[in-house]
């Protein structure tokens, strides 16, 4: 299959860097060079924030039903395109060929749910203290966005800030991650085709620290939205504080997962297997922390054994595979170190635990045992294909060590106890919640977390409050 060496997208134009800069793009399946991503410049970065500045003042005047006829029709061409994309970010990212093509629909679910609440974006009428005044409550949108994206899903993290600034009236330029570039431009090209303005869109790679010093501080662009790890978005809040810029901020997480002692065992490896083990353990909201409660601990870990031996590994263009390869040699680094020191820790290896192969970046699927809290795998975000495994035995304790960490992105839960549903609901301190199902992270629903895990949300309503200013204004007649 073919991969396309991947340009700029600035002012309505796919563009190489004006110095010719390029970074190389590897394949995470055989460490081998598969093509080329523009590198951006100060003075590219400069027509882009210039672009996206007059891309607004026309965008925000375009009508809502005419936005959202453009995004559908952007949506309709992602699915026309399905299979050139899937094979694209498969290629680049190493995931499963079915879970590309999953996440490309997914995207193109989003944009058109976005598309349809951008029509319901209100303001109001307050009944006003005198007879000859008129109160009104106005939203309009806050201006030129810049996205910050990371390579676990190079379209999805994208789409879901790029729809919510686009129905509410805002342009937007993305930083999109370098090591995925393809799948990434492929979406982008998919809106402008639809017909979106110059200028409204900018697509731009570069060195990261460059960027977005450049593009967070710039005077064009009034807020910044990030997806990736805690340390660097803590970095560009404050830098974006320090410019009075809006921020949204979905940062890392360490799902714990809370397995009740009345709890369908089978049911909750099988759904839990697919969860912790999809895109090799590399998403944000992946169950990484696994709490069982003592009585069912021995049959669930051999249940997770069993699905975690069942899976094919190999290159996410074969139909056969079930779990690709970690996406970079650094994720690779990583996942040994943090079994190693699991293991040197005192927790048992029931399966995995290994490299595969000499080429590419491929790492078994792993289940541990008996993991201490003083492992890094329970204290650190794992982003890998290993499920930790504890056992407990009250629920208050499982509470208590699922709220320990500063994170709060996600949580998953099995009990059929309504007492149980109600506490774990209640108490544990996480931006969502699944119990007795894996992540749906459907766009009507609020996505997003607590503490460490950042703030605001990139789902349901909420969404699209964070690209929108609320202007009062005050009529006498």
């Amino acid at each position: 299959m073919t991969y396309s060496n991947t340009k700029l997208f600035i002012n309505g134009t796919w563009c190489d860097a004006l110095d010719g800069g390029t970074i190389d793009v590897i394949s995470p399946s055989t460490g081998e060079r598969i093509g080329v991503v523009a590198c951006a410049a100060k003075e590219d970065l400069e027509r882009a924030a210039s672009a996206s500045e007059a891309g607004f003042a026309e965008w925000r005047n375009v009508a809502a039903v005419e936005r959202a006829r453009m995004m559908r029709g952007a949506a309709m061409l992602l699915r026309e395109r399905v299979e050139t994309i899937a094979s694209l970010l498969t290629q680049e990212q190493g995931k499963p060929l079915a879970e590309a093509r999953a996440e490309v629909l997914s995207a193109s679910e989003i944009i058109e749910w976005f598309a349809d609440e951008g029509l319901r974006v209100y303001g109001r009428v307050v009944p006003s203290r005198s007879q000859n005044v008129q109160q009104l409550v106005l939203k309009e949108p806050v201006g030129p966005v810049v996205a910050f994206t990371p390579w676990n899903f190079p379209v999805n993290q994208i789409v879901r800030k790029l729809s919510a600034a686009l129905t509410t009236g805002c342009s937007f330029i993305v930083k999109a991650p370098e090591e995925t570039p393809a799948s990434p431009a492929a979406l982008i090209r998919a809106f402008a085709d639809a017909g979106v303005p110059r200028g409204v869109l900018g697509l731009v790679f570069g060195n990261p620290a460059e960027v977005s010093e450049f593009l967070v501080s710039h005077p064009a662009v009034r807020k910044v939205t990030f997806t990736g790890s805690t340390a660097i978005g803590k970095q560009l809040a404050s830098l974006a504080g320090r410019h009075m810029k809006r921020t949204t901020m979905e940062l890392g997480g360490h799902a714990p997962v809370i397995i009740a002692a009345d709890a369908d065992v089978e049911e909750a490896a099988k759904v839990l297997g697919a969860a912790k083990f999809r895109n090799a353990g590399q998403v944000c909201v992946s169950p990484t922390r696994f709490l069982v409660h003592n009585s069912l601990r021995g049959s669930f870990e051999a249940a997770m054994v069993a699905y975690a031996e069942q899976l094919q590994v190999g290159d996410g263009l074969e139909k056969c595979t079930s779990l690709g390869p970690l996406a970079n040699k650094r994720r690779l680094a990583a996942i040994k170190e943090v079994v190693s020191n699991a293991r040197e820790s005192g927790a048992k290896l029931l399966t995995g635990g290994n490299q595969i192969g000499d080429r590419g970046n491929f790492f078994a699927p792993t289940v541990l045992s008996d993991v201490p809290l003083t492992a890094a795998i329970f204290n650190e975000e794992p982003f890998g294909p290993v499920a930790a495994i504890r056992g407990f035995d009250d629920l208050d304790e499982a509470i208590s060590e699922a709220n320990r960490l500063p994170y709060g992105l996600a949580g998953y839960a099995f009990t059929n106890c309504v007492k149980s549903v109600h506490q774990l609901s209640q108490r544990l301190n996480v931006g969502m919640l699944w119990i007795n199902q894996g992540a749906t992270p459907w766009p009507e629903m609020p996505f997003g977390g607590v503490g460490n895990s950042g703030y605001g949300s990139e789902g349901g309503c909420e969404a699209l409050e964070p690209y929108l200013v609320t202007k009062a204004v005050t009529i006498k007649s």
